[in-house]
């Protein structure tokens, strides 16, 4: 049993010997470019004829055949050729017996010379053309081989070369999704933790105009304060969302907010929406306008006694979508900002994150006064 034991894994142990010699010879194969390996087999069929002719030629070769078996000495025969004739099982006289099975056939002496040296010759051209059979059939054997060694690999590149590279590419693949996998996520992450630094700057005013209220109106104070708990219920989910979204949604979200400022700047805010009923399923960045909202209304509109008038619009040109905010306040950088500054720089992060160069926010003056900022992304439905 334990001999059986021995033998299968010394059988195993040849096997993947076997196996490991294959497969490196099969990554080295595949490894190699075709034009290479036609050159590899050139120079492996050239070496092969020379070394066939080398070892195979069997010129001026002497090879000398013995029979070391020894006959039986019942079946024994003898001939010998002399200058007497031919004797057929020549004995000494010692071992003569009288059963007479001794033959003797008498030829002229020229005869049994010219018999002797033809019976030689014979023998030596028989042995000749043995010896060139053999040269021969090794010489096909060596050629059969090489071929067989080229043809084999051949097939090898070609078989088991492409399911290597096959496998190379799917790993090249793979490695190439779960990148983009880590970079997509990566980029969400960035994309949420700078959404969670945008703050709506009418918050803090909106909540000192709803203390004042109290004070002064406390009805107006009430429906003031109800509007905004409405407006955070909806505008707070969507401020951790980093996906596209409808612009409709947004422009509704965006009305809720200029409603309540409504309510503190009253005949100072005018405002005009220009936004085709058919772009309101069109697919846009969450936030963005509330943003451009927001910093047209504090840097443009509310720092100026007489208010103005703040324009939203959207269209569609070419391939993209267009939301434009437009006012006709102090204009950009007139009045200091006492915010954080991340507003338009993280409109322009979180555009190129989601949507590469096709993603654009371009700030211009408005004439006679005021800020044009237009936000351009690539149009498509939202899902």
């Amino acid at each position: 049993m334990q001999t059986r034991r021995a033998s299968l894994q010394s059988i195993a142990s040849v096997l993947r010997w076997l196996h490991r010699i294959f497969d490196a010879t099969a990554t080295w194969v595949s490894q190699l470019s075709w034009w290479k390996f036609f050159l590899f087999a050139a120079l492996a069929l050239i070496a092969g004829k020379i070394l066939q002719d080398e070892l195979f030629s069997g010129g001026g070769e002497e090879i000398v055949m013995r029979d070391d078996k020894k006959p039986n000495k019942k079946e024994e025969t003898t001939i010998l050729i002399d200058d007497s004739g031919i004797r057929f099982n020549p004995r000494p006289k010692a071992q003569r017996g009288d059963d007479g099975n001794e033959v003797h056939i008498a030829l002229p002496p020229q005869i049994s010379e010219e018999l002797s040296n033809a019976i030689e010759t014979a023998v030596n051209d028989a042995a000749e053309a043995k010896v060139t059979r053999y040269h021969k059939q090794a010489s096909t054997w060596f050629k059969s081989f090489v071929t067989l060694l080229v043809l084999a690999l051949f097939a090898t590149k070609a078989l088991v070369g492409g399911k290597k590279r096959a496998e190379a590419q799917t790993q090249i693949a793979n490695a190439a999704v779960e990148r983009e996998s880590m970079q997509r996520q990566l980029s969400e992450a960035k994309m949420q933790m700078m959404q969670a630094q945008v703050e709506p700057h009418f918050l803090f005013n909106t909540l000192a105009s709803v203390e004042h209220l109290i004070q002064v109106d406390p009805p107006r104070a009430s429906a003031m304060q109800r509007s905004l708990i409405q407006y955070l219920r909806a505008v707070l989910p969507q401020m951790r969302d980093n996906v596209v979204t409808p612009l409709g949604r947004e422009v509704d979200m965006v009305k809720a907010y200029l409603n309540l400022l409504k309510m503190r700047m009253e005949e100072r805010l005018t405002i005009e929406l220009q936004v085709p009923e058919q772009l309101r399923s069109a697919a846009f960045p969450p936030m963005m306008l509330q943003s451009l909202v927001e910093n047209a209304i504090k840097h443009g509109l509310e720092c100026q006694p007489d208010g103005g008038t703040l324009k939203i619009a959207a269209e569609v040109a070419g391939d993209s979508l267009r939301v434009i905010v437009a006012d006709d306040g102090a204009g950009f950088g007139v009045v200091p900002s006492d915010g954080t500054g991340l507003g338009l720089p993280t409109i322009r992060t979180r555009l190129k994150l989601l949507h590469g160069n096709g993603g654009q926010l371009h700030i211009a003056a408005n004439a006679p006064s005021g800020v044009i900022a237009t936000i351009e992304v690539p149009y498509q439905l939202s899902k």
